[in-house]
Parts: structure tokens; C-alpha cells; sequence
């Protein structure tokens, strides 16, 4: 029989969160608001499963192209085409730059 592929295989390591750092992130994380056009890190956050985005994406930067519900549409340069990623605020950072 053939091994299910979900969403998060192969992600043992990368999502993975350093020992004191376990258990459920600080609120402020969820509560926090980005304006179109701002540079945003997406960093997935393994204990928050709502909208996360795919392991694929994590440590990619983009730009905020705009909202969707709670989530921000996130514009991501991934290889040569430019993918629109869907992420809640909880897995998104601030790009110092």
C-alpha cells in the first residue's frame, strides 16, 4: 500500500520548534496587521494548524498583495514564477529590510 502524502510530510525537521520555545505562540503574533505592499518573512508557526501555509514556502520573503478573511495574500518569488501564498498573520514576520 502506498504512504499517504498529506501536507505536512516530510517536515519533521522543518517545522520542528527549539524545546523553550514549545507550546502556543504569544497572541500578539495573531493580532498583528501588515499593509499592501509591506516585505513579510513566512515563517510557519507548527503550533498554529490554521492557515498555514505549504512547508514549501517556509523562510521565502514576499510582499503583501492583500487580504483574504483573516489571511494575507502573500506575493512569493518561488524558482522563476511568482506564486500568490495564503497565510494568517501567525506565520508571517515582519522583513527588517
Amino acid at each position: 500500500m502506498q504512504a499517504s502524502r498529506g501536507t505536512r510530510t516530510k517536515t519533521r525537521n522543518l517545522l520542528k520548534k527549539k524545546a523553550r520555545a514549545r507550546g502556543l505562540s504569544p497572541i500578539n503574533r495573531a493580532l498583528q496587521t501588515f499593509d499592501v505592499g509591506e516585505k513579510v518573512n513566512i515563517i510557519i508557526d507548527p503550533s498554529v494548524h490554521k492557515g498555514m501555509p505549504f512547508s514549501r514556502f517556509h523562510g521565502l520573503t514576499g510582499v503583501v498583495i492583500g487580504e483574504r478573511g483573516k489571511a494575507y495574500e502573500v506575493s512569493v518569488k518561488a524558482g522563476n514564477k511568482t506564486k500568490i501564498v495564503v497565510a494568517r498573520p501567525e506565520h508571517l514576520v515582519k522583513n527588517a529590510n
